[in-house]
C-alpha cells in the first residue's frame, strides 16, 4: 500500500543567497525563476510532492522558506519546531554567508536537540563561478564534519535544484522505513 508521508523541510541561510528562488524554481519544475530580488518576511510554505524512487511512496514536503534577516529571527524561529529535514544554503559568492552556515544549523538544530535530522548544505548561485569566494572544498568540508550532504546549485540555470529536494526527501522515507521496521519488530 503506497503511503504519504509528510516532512517538515527549514531552509534557512542569510539573506539574499537564494533559498527563495531555489524554493520557487524546485516547487514549479524550473517554470518559475523570480526575476527581482524580494526578500522573504518571516517564513513562506510551500507543498511539493516527490515520489520515491523503486517504491509507490510519496513524500510530501512541506517547504519553509525563511527570512535570512536578524530582524525576523523570533518570527521565523516559531515556524522550526520539530523539522524533519535541514537545508542550509549559502551564496558561493559570499565568504559571509558561508562563515554564518554553522549559526544557521545550531539554530535549527536546537529545534530537535535529541534527534539527528537529515540535513544538506546548498552552495548558491553556481552560475556566478568567475565571482566565487568559497571553494566546492570548503563547502565539501563543512558538510562533512557537520554530518550533511553537500550540493552545488543554480537555481537561474536550474541547475542541480531538484538534487538537494530528493536527497531530503528520500533521506525522510529511509528514517520512516527504519521506525516502521522497528515497531513491527517489537509487535
Amino acid at each position: 500500500m503506497p503511503a504519504v508521508l509528510r516532512a517538515k523541510c527549514i531552509i534557512a541561510g542569510d539573506s539574499a543567497v537564494g533559498k527563495s528562488a531555489l524554493t520557487q524554481v524546485f516547487h514549479s519544475d524550473g517554470a518559475h525563476y523570480p526575476k527581482n530580488y524580494a526578500m522573504t518576511v518571516g517564513v513562506e510554505l510551500c507543498v511539493k510532492s516527490v515520489t520515491i524512487p523503486d517504491t509507490s511512496d510519496t513524500v510530501e514536503l512541506f517547504l519553509h522558506d525563511s527570512a535570512g534577516k536578524e530582524t525576523f529571527s523570533d518570527l521565523v524561529q516559531k515556524h522550526w519546531s520539530q523539522p524533519s529535514v535541514i537545508m542550509i544554503v549559502y551564496d558561493v559568492t559570499s565568504e559571509t554567508s558561508f562563515s554564518s552556515c554553522a549559526k544557521w544549523l545550531e539554530r535549527v538544530k536546537s529545534q530537535k536537540p535529541e534527534v539527528s535530522t537529515p540535513g544538506v548544505l546548498v552552495a548558491a548561485k553556481k552560475d556566478l563561478d568567475a565571482r566565487r569566494a568559497v571553494s566546492p572544498k570548503a563547502g565539501q568540508e563543512f558538510a562533512m564534519s557537520n554530518g550533511l550532504e553537500y550540493f552545488e546549485v543554480s537555481a537561474k540555470e536550474g541547475e542541480n535544484v531538484e538534487a538537494p529536494f530528493y536527497y531530503l526527501a528520500n533521506e525522510f522515507h529511509k528514517l520512516y522505513n527504519e521506525k516502521l521496521d522497528t515497531f513491527q519488530t517489537l509487535s
